[in-house]
């Protein structure tokens, strides 16, 4: 009886073929990488030809090493030592490449260098690619921000709290240093009166630790812990004045930074899995979506959305010429400043304010009854009217500053005899008289916020937001592997970004 034995297709590999395939025949139809090529031929690549010298050897295309970088991070290869294994590995880098196999320095130098002034208007031609398409709109957008890890060491930090209590205490050991000196000196050489501290640089601590050397260094009878003093502020104060000063410029506006990254600042990373609130360093990425396909991005070193918004909108407008007639935010956002800026520019704008969530459940109005803002207002006599009835007067207004610099006017009202109120201790928990403020500008826009929020286009756009802007930071971040920048520096995370933004683009565009 003959043995059956299992049959198996051919197996040689030093089989010659007689037409051996091309690349392009190894490629499918409608594959990612086509829609790369396709996408990066169709766009304007001039402003990136300004980048290179005339002179010197030749380079790699710029329009090769954009497919590669670009196809890189669609397929989540985000290093450049990876991405120049790729095109000598991968059939797909191959194919974009033409079989050239550039090193990772030259794909790193083109990321961080060549790219810093030519990204952004090639991600604005995909972009219009798209529109043109009908796949997005430019006008009507959903706007949302996250914070992503900078590449920078957490714990090499500067804090100006730290700066100024370090300053502090400069402050206060050289004015106690004067004082010995004018009891000690003569009263035919008096010392005169400690310099004036209130601001303290570099130049005023040099003058004052060079007075002081001047007048104790001829004494004898200096006691030793002030001369020990005296000898420390000589040789520090000097340079760490200056060096606070220097930490100071580039703090700017700014509470904190990285000394691996500069422009980074310390923020609280909400998918950080200790969940002990720790700092890290980070930057801001405000962006603008439609349809899940990204429109508009910025970079920012603030952790708040609330400030971000102006710089966002103006980035949009030297983008595409015009503002966005539409915009879609959450609460982040609902400031007067933003509100005001939203209605100069003719955005109608879905944007709620910090209370909207709240304001519209029943049981958190039946716990606040006494709010200043359900008091009723008397226009005529300008005056609101407290729970028991009585007038609250008005007794003036005073203009409050924002962090930006945007001017808010604040009226005050004041109620009488709160003292023999019955409600003393339910209306209000001061002291004397129950005094308001109330902002009528931020009040208006707020009342107006409300009312478009509440109309069916306000709630259908509000659902739509949360499943249009925040899935492509989840996809981005979750399904992609991107939780922290490479590049260090504010220029190259925008470079970075960019990538990233023209990848979901072209992926998005591919599904």
């Amino acid at each position: 009886m003959a043995i059956k034995r299992p049959v198996f297709k051919p197996y040689n590999q030093q089989q010659i073929l007689a037409i051996p395939p091309t690349l392009e025949e190894l490629i499918p139809q409608g594959h990612p990488v086509r829609i790369v090529n396709e996408v990066i031929n169709k766009i304007n690549i001039e402003p990136l030809l300004k980048a290179y010298h005339i002179r010197g050897s030749s380079s790699y295309h710029p329009q090769l090493l954009l497919k590669v970088l670009v196809y890189g991070y669609v397929t989540n290869i985000y290093s450049s030592r990876k991405l120049a294994a790729s095109c000598q590995e991968s059939i797909y880098f191959m194919w974009l490449s033409s079989m050239s196999y550039p090193d990772h320095n030259t794909i790193n130098r083109f990321r961080g260098v060549r790219l810093k002034n030519a990204l952004r208007s090639v991600f604005e031609d995909v972009v219009k690619l798209l529109a043109d398409e009908g796949l997005l709109s430019i006008d009507e957008i959903n706007t949302d921000g996250t914070k992503i890890e900078a590449n920078a060491n957490k714990y090499t930090f500067v804090w100006r709290k730290s700066i100024q209590t370090n300053k502090e205490k400069m402050k206060k050991q050289l004015t106690e240093i004067w004082q010995y000196a004018q009891q000690l000196a003569a009263d035919e050489d008096k010392m005169p009166e400690p310099p004036d501290f209130t601001e303290i640089d570099s130049a005023k601590v040099k003058a004052t630790v060079a007075q002081l050397n001047e007048k104790l260094a001829a004494k004898d009878n200096i006691d030793k812990k002030v001369k020990d003093k005296l000898n420390y502020v000589t040789k520090n104060y000097p340079l760490s004045i200056a060096k606070y000063e220097q930490q100071e410029a580039i703090l700017g506006e700014r509470n904190s930074f990285s000394k691996t990254d500069t422009d980074a600042t310390f923020m609280r990373m909400k998918e950080y899995h200790m969940k002990n609130g720790q700092l890290k360093p980070g930057y801001n990425v405000q962006i603008s979506t439609s349809n899940q396909f990204i429109v508009n991005y910025t970079i920012h070193p603030n952790p708040t959305d609330t400030t971000t918004l102006t710089a966002h909108l103006v980035q949009h407008e030297a983008s595409f010429g015009k503002a966005p007639k539409v915009l879609t935010a959450d609460a982040g956002y609902g400031s007067e400043e933003n509100y005001t800026l939203l209605e100069q520019k003719e955005v109608t704008a879905y944007v709620k304010y910090g209370m909207f969530d709240k304001e519209q459940n029943e049981t958190h109005n039946s716990k606040f009854p006494f709010a200043s803002d359900k008091l009723f207002y008397n226009q005529e006599k300008d005056c609101y009217i407290c729970p028991m009835g009585k007038q609250m007067d008005f007794i003036g207004n005073y203009i409050r500053k924002t962090s930006t610099g945007f001017e808010q006017n604040v009226k005050r009202y004041q109620a009488k005899n709160c003292g023999n109120c019955p409600l003393n201790g339910a209306c209000h928990k001061s002291k004397e008289n129950r005094v308001i403020e109330i902002n009528e500008n931020l009040k208006r826009q707020k009342q107006k916020a409300f009312e478009l929020l509440n109309t069916e286009e306000g709630i259908q756009r509000r659902k739509k937001r949360c499943f249009d802007v925040e899935p492509v930071f989840g996809n981005i971040k979750q399904n992609h592997g991107f939780r922290r920048f490479l590049l260090r520096g504010k220029e190259k995370v925008a470079v970075e970004w960019g990538l990233l933004s023209i990848a979901q683009n072209l992926r998005k565009k591919a599904a």
